[in-house]
């Protein structure tokens, strides 16, 4: 089946061809159809299977028709996060090059001025975040009574991040003689309970979600203690394998303390977190994808709708609690038939989300020991060591490393780590002489305050 067999309009197909797009994806096929006959539909999708163009594409060619009046949109596309909203207006920019259609963006972080001189033109698309559209409504700069087609995306999402209240409002205000799509990357009941509330009679259609098992990923889980993961996260990202990272922790408050401990110790890192205005997110964003900074802390609710190319490796600094999620999380690497890797710590308390985790992995996840990791760490300080001392050249890679790597034909991440058993003796006695380490004090980490450390001699 090629995009011409749906028939959509011979301006969208202009678009398609020009992008190299030729055979839409199984969301696609089952979507298009029914949205273009005005059923509604409820649409069960992860991120990364087409899904936006299967609701866009057929927008597109309904909404040809008509005319939009001031502060009064003919449709409403709602997500739960800038990202992810800022990406469905690039796709509307894209396929629709060759469409007399116009649309407005309202996300936090822009000026209220701005978006109302977009409303007041009159739009045919606006793509709102639910506590945005809420500001706007309230303030009397918009109106849903014309809404013609409403499109509920990222169900799943809305409920997690509790904006749920706020979509029951803005429906209200919608007409019910209208179109309503719903996606959501997970069907629990709630969401069903949703789509027997917000739609009428809906088609269903469903696609597989993707194996977390992919071939190009090395997936790989280290067990630790949480006072230990920053240690283990700084030895990690000073592999030479590891071009470049996303770090993802379950907090938003971990996300900025473990940021801060990446720079404080000459890590070029950025982050992500839903504090940050609309301007510094986009900055960072462009930072990272022009490698000025290697690693982006973030959560998985901010990194939603993310596309990085040649991302190396990914790092769940804490096991993700929805199974669902580790799958999105190391989607992000591996991609294009390049080599990517995965490595999840493990705390005691997170081993339950593991067992998850490995159950929709199907096992394919192996452990690798803290030790290993720790020599690696002990190797590198030696090696920088020297640099800063004009010992001479580095030293290259030990040879028993090079053999035992090439004789069990370990993972990569892991046959880096790989030491000989003499570094074991140096870290014993390392750590006789720095008795004080920093990292001993529990509940601290390498954030220690002045007046816990111990009093030096004159």
């Amino acid at each position: 089946m090629t995009f011409k067999d749906l028939e959509l309009s011979e301006e969208l197909l202009r678009a398609l061809t020009e992008r190299d797009y030729e055979q839409p994806t199984p969301i696609q096929k089952q979507a298009i159809p029914y949205v273009l006959m005005n059923r509604d539909l409820l649409g069960c999708a992860q991120t990364g299977t087409g899904k936006t163009a299967s609701f866009v594409l057929p927008m597109l060619d309904i909404l040809e028709q008509g005319r939009a009046r001031m502060r009064m949109p003919r449709s409403l596309i709602l997500e739960p996060t800038r990202e992810l909203a800022a990406q469905v207006a690039e796709n509307f920019d894209l396929y629709g090059k060759y469409h007399n259609l116009t649309k407005a963006l309202l996300i936090g972080g822009v000026t209220f001025n701005e978006q109302d001189k977009l409303l007041d033109r009159g739009v045919d698309v606006l793509i709102a975040t639910p506590g945005r559209l809420m500001d706007h409504f309230e303030r009397g700069n918009v109106l849903l009574n014309d809404v013609k087609i409403l499109v509920i995306d990222e169900a799943d999402r809305m409920l997690d991040m509790g904006f749920i209240p706020d979509v029951d409002k803005i429906v209200s205000k919608i007409p019910p003689m209208r179109q309503t799509l719903m996606f959501s990357a997970t069907m629990p009941k709630e969401i069903k309970k949703l789509a027997d509330r917000f739609l009428s009679n809906p088609k269903e259609v469903t696609v597989s979600p993707p194996s977390a098992t992919a071939d190009t990923v090395t997936q790989q889980f280290v067990k630790l203690s949480t006072r230990q993961k920053r240690s283990t996260l700084r030895s990690i990202l000073e592999d030479d394998s590891v071009r470049n990272a996303l770090i993802f922790c379950n907090r938003k408050r971990d996300v900025s303390e473990v940021h801060q401990t990446l720079e404080r110790h000459g890590f070029q890192a950025g982050s992500l977190h839903g504090d940050m205005d609309q301007f510094s997110r986009t900055a960072t964003l462009e930072k990272f994808k022009k490698d000025e900074i290697k690693y982006l802390v973030c959560s998985d609710v901010a990194a939603r709708g993310l596309d990085i190319e040649a991302m190396s490796h990914v790092i769940n600094f804490d096991v993700p609690t929805h199974a669902e999620d580790y799958v999105h999380r190391i989607g992000r690497t591996g991609r294009a038939g390049r080599q990517g890797h995965a490595i999840t710590f493990v705390t005691s308390e997170e081993r339950k989300y593991l067992d998850a985790v490995q159950d929709l992995a199907k096992g394919s996840i192996s452990e690798i020991k803290l030790d290993t990791i720790q020599r690696k760490e002990i190797e590198s300080t030696e090696e920088k060591s020297h640099q800063a001392h004009g010992r001479g050249k580095v030293r290259s890679k030990p040879k028993a490393l090079e053999t035992r790597s090439e004789k069990t034909n370990l993972p990569p991440t892991e046959a880096k780590f790989r030491h000989s058993d003499q570094t074991a003796i140096q870290k014993s006695e390392q750590k006789k002489s720095h008795k004080q380490s920093n990292e001993e004090v529990v509940g601290f980490g390498d954030d220690i305050p002045a007046f816990l450390m111990p009093a030096t001699k004159a």
